[in-house]
């Protein structure tokens, strides 16, 4: 079976020599003997293992790595949902999303009718009572190695960021910098882990579809910052890059509104979760009837779940009830290229994207790790 995101990080630590820090991905034999005391991890928002074939042909670095010249490539699955808040808290705790509670792109608080967005989030609810898990960077903190973050300015003091990324020491980066320097320069300043991110491709992706020229061209930026780095790396210090999730495009066919359909919208009260994988809350007394009509108008689009149903599946990992209150009284998964909007629980422009992704399809979980020596 393939490793998983959630074991990125561990393996950095036990390139770092912290104790009771695992490799299960089996780094540390393919670095080999000489010392590594400093280990950059980039995460590239969008990098589907799934579109290495079509971003190779203008990124000649991946395209290398793809043909076995350059690093090492190995398959990695991200947790479900695959989508960015789920899986940057997965990457920073290394647990299972029923384990650390950031189940979807937006989830409704319980008790209210209230849809936090995860990437929107500041300081209410608060980050360590909403995602109670250490990360590893509190856990390499404690063993006494420095962790780093050199994020976008804007991320810095957010709720997602101190859920997924508390106990670094965090560095601002803004548009204009040159962040393939930033990442190296951090990284040469001092043993320890440096992490960085770049949300170019996942944001094309979104906007202008899997495959569109402007896609490519993120792609090329993206190898023009991974050569960069490794034309940079001391001697001492490996490169682990990895994503958060792959996607799909879906086409305006095969997007179902459900606020379009009174059957859809019939005895819903809270919309919460994202196109590819929706949580819907109930009236009381209704949640029997809305999984009923969801399932037979979806059949074959999607699987209509309740919450116990879906919890007992195991997709989420454990799942304590504090967390299990977060999913909805319905919740739908699509499969296919398929994707439930909600246009009047959304802003506008989530109608108009084009790439999507959070389900549990191959070509939306299945990521690369690339690892690198100088």
């Amino acid at each position: 079976m393939p490793g998983s995101l959630r074991d990125v990080l561990p393996t950095a630590a036990a390139l770092l020599d912290v104790a009771d820090a695992i490799d299960r991905l089996e780094v540390t034999d393919w670095v080999g003997a000489d010392r590594i005391d400093r280990v950059l991890v980039v995460l590239v928002d969008g990098l589907g293992w799934h579109l290495l074939p079509q971003l190779a042909g203008g990124a000649p670095l991946l395209a290398s790595v793809l043909g076995g010249a350059t690093g090492r490539l190995t398959k990695l699955d991200c947790t479900f949902p695959s989508t960015t808040p789920t899986s940057l808290v997965t990457l920073g705790t290394g647990a299972l999303p029923g384990e650390h509670g950031i189940l979807g792109f937006t989830l409704r608080v319980p008790g209210t009718d209230r849809v936090l967005n995860h990437v929107r989030w500041r300081d209410d609810p608060s980050p360590a009572v909403w995602q109670p898990v250490p990360t590893w960077f509190e856990r390499l903190k404690s063993a006494g190695v420095s962790a780093r973050a050199v994020l976008p300015a804007p991320f810095i003091g957010s709720g997602l960021t101190e859920a997924a990324y508390r106990g670094a020491e965090f560095h601002p980066a803004s548009p204009t910098d040159d962040y393939a320097r930033l990442l190296a320069d951090e990284l040469r300043a001092a043993p320890g882990l440096v992490y960085g991110y770049t949300a170019e491709l996942d944001t094309a992706a979104h906007v202008f579809g899997i495959g569109s020229d402007q896609w490519h061209a993120a792609a090329v930026n993206v190898d023009a910052l991974l050569s960069g780095l490794l034309g940079a790396l001391p001697a001492n210090a490996a490169v682990l890059v990895t994503a958060d999730h792959g996607g799909i495009n879906v086409p305006p066919e095969s997007r179902v509104d459900l606020d379009s359909d009174p059957r859809l919208a019939e005895g819903i009260r809270v919309v919460a979760g994202e196109p590819r994988v929706r949580y819907l809350h109930t009236e009381p007394g209704a949640a029997r009837d809305v999984q009923a009509v969801w399932g037979e108008l979806l059949d074959g689009s999607a699987t209509v779940y309740s919450r116990e149903q879906a919890a007992a599946t195991g997709m989420f990992g454990p799942l304590p009830a504090q967390h299990a209150e977060r999913l909805g009284d319905v919740v739908v998964i699509c499969s296919g290229d398929v994707a439930v909007l909600a246009s009047a629980h959304e802003p506008p422009e989530t109608a108009r994207l084009v790439g999507f992704h959070g389900g549990g399809t191959a070509a939306e979980m299945e990521i690369p790790l690339i690892v690198f020596r100088p």
